[in-house]
């Protein structure tokens, strides 16, 4: 009968995990041999300042917060933030075979992609027009194209 064979690699495997078993234990131990964390070693304050201290905050300094004058959810645009729902500019490029084209503004210069179902008033290449924009599939498209 032939004896099973025990590789190195068998070998070592087995010596690390009877030095887990030991770590494990001795980490027990030295649990049960410490007496526990008393209360006040568990508890973290945070300061005016948003930094982590043992120690309780001051009362004297306790702010007092209108709750009602939190606004959670709103985002804060100013007027200068704002654009403007009619814009200008030119028309830059249109295949009507293809039914798209692409609209240069005229403050900024940006190109903005139309789809002919956009168009309110048939345009060609070098057209002023008023358009509108809204957000597309690949970026900002031009709609309500009106010529001027």
């Amino acid at each position: 009968m032939a004896r099973p064979q025990e590789t190195f690699n068998k070998k070592e495997q087995e010596k690390l995990r009877a030095k887990k078993k030991k770590e494990k234990q001795e980490k027990k131990e030295a649990r049960k041999a410490n007496p526990k964390l008393s209360g006040d070693d568990i508890y973290v304050y945070v300061d005016e300042n948003g930094h982590l201290t043992n120690t309780p905050p001051d009362p004297a300094k306790k702010i007092i917060v209108d709750v009602e004058s939190i606004e959670i959810g709103i985002s804060r645009r100013t007027e200068t933030e704002e654009t403007p729902a009619e814009r200008r500019g030119t028309i830059d490029f249109f295949n009507e075979s293809k039914g798209f084209g692409f609209i240069k503004e005229v403050e900024t210069g940006e190109k903005y992609f139309v789809h002919i179902s956009g168009l309110l008033d048939d345009v060609k290449e070098g057209n002023l027009v008023t358009y509108e924009l809204e957000k597309g599939a690949k970026g900002m498209n031009a709609v309500r194209v009106k010529k001027i």
